[in-house]
């Protein structure tokens, strides 16, 4: 067995990029491609932790996510004694490989993919022999599931062949090929992963915009500010945001033959891709109606500050007229 561990944060690309690459070691690869997902491979490298050998591959995504690629020999994953061990592991791993800011902010993704060459049984019956180990292993929980919570966990299965199975959840996930043709599925694994980062970086943008609003015009109002300028950068900021999830969108349209569409289907459950999609889509709307009402108010509030200044305007007339008509009298002589 291996353990594939797959670690995903934000890296936008400086400078200009080089020319994209293909996604590699797909199944029927010739009828397979994921729509607008620029991939670049950034480089490879081997070290150890804790006496543990790992190697790593660095991938781009669209110049904007690492995905880093992290394979270890397992020494008897399932066993609950071995939980602790790999949390140390995984640990040291985020330390090392991912920047402060975001393990500050919580802003990556992880995911654990168990391989396996080699079973004792066909993979169902092998899956379902070990569930209670397999759900302890994919939720990284030494607790025992109840049956309830263990069919929810093992539910999600994709076949390719008799002899291959590919087990989905939403914490990790469990592949059997005696071929070794892993990397398929894990291209898969990691385009999933990067869409569910994509998304939550989207969230964060769309947070940290309205909280830029409400800010700028509710908690100070009375501070002078540009408003015009502050408006300007807000709707400026909101179509970027709304251009980046459309592209993010339209990066879930797979082309492929039926095992990758249904096991990237399954995985577009299991990550709740479509529920983040909503999500994004109801806080886009609703940040456009902010938007609106503030410039309207904006709006008004210039009508208001032209007709006093008009008002004042007429009174100052209305005034010369007067001292005009007084002095025209003599009653200033």
């Amino acid at each position: 067995m291996e353990l594939c561990y797959l670690l995903a944060f934000p890296d936008p690309e400086n400078g200009q990029p080089p020319a994209p690459e293909p996604f590699h070691g797909l199944k029927d690869a010739p009828y397979f491609q994921p729509v607008d997902i620029e991939l670049h491979t950034l480089g490879e490298e081997t070290f150890e932790i804790n006496g543990r050998r790992i190697s790593i591959v660095r991938q781009r995504y669209d110049g904007r996510v690492q995905i880093i690629e992290c394979r270890i020999e397992a020494r008897d994953p399932l066993a609950e004694s071995a939980l602790q061990r790999r949390m140390q592991l995984m640990q040291a791993l985020q330390e090392r490989l991912i920047p402060a800011q975001y393990r500050a902010k919580g802003l990556f993704e992880e995911y654990t993919i168990l391989l396996v060459r080699e079973t004792d049984a066909a993979p169902d019956e092998w899956i379902d022999g070990r569930a209670a180990e397999i759900a302890r292993f994919i939720r990284s929980q030494s607790e025992r599931f109840d049956q309830t919570e263990i069919d929810e966990i093992i539910g999600s299965r994709v076949h390719y062949s008799q002899r291959d199975l590919t087990l989905v959840d939403w914490e990790g996930a469990v592949i059997i090929s005696p071929d070794g043709d892993f990397q398929s599925d894990i291209v898969l694994f990691k385009i999933g992963n990067y869409q569910l980062l994509r998304y939550r970086m989207l969230n964060d943008s769309v947070e940290s915009l309205l909280d830029h609003i409400n800010e700028s015009f509710f908690i100070n109002r009375k501070r002078p500010h540009r408003t015009r300028g502050a408006i300007h950068r807000i709707v400026e900021h909101r179509l970027e945001v709304m251009l980046d999830f459309e592209r993010t969108d339209q990066n879930l349209l797979l082309i492929g033959d039926w095992y990758t569409a249904k096991l990237y289907a399954a995985i577009r459950d299991e990550f709740y891709l479509k529920e983040w999609k909503n999500t994004i889509r109801d806080k886009l709307d609703n940040l456009e109606s902010i938007t609106q009402t503030v410039k309207e108010n904006f709006t008004l509030s210039v009508e208001s500050l032209w007709s006093r200044i008009e008002m004042a305007g007429w009174a100052i007339l209305l005034i010369g007229y007067i001292y005009l008509f007084l002095a025209d009298l003599g009653l200033f002589k």
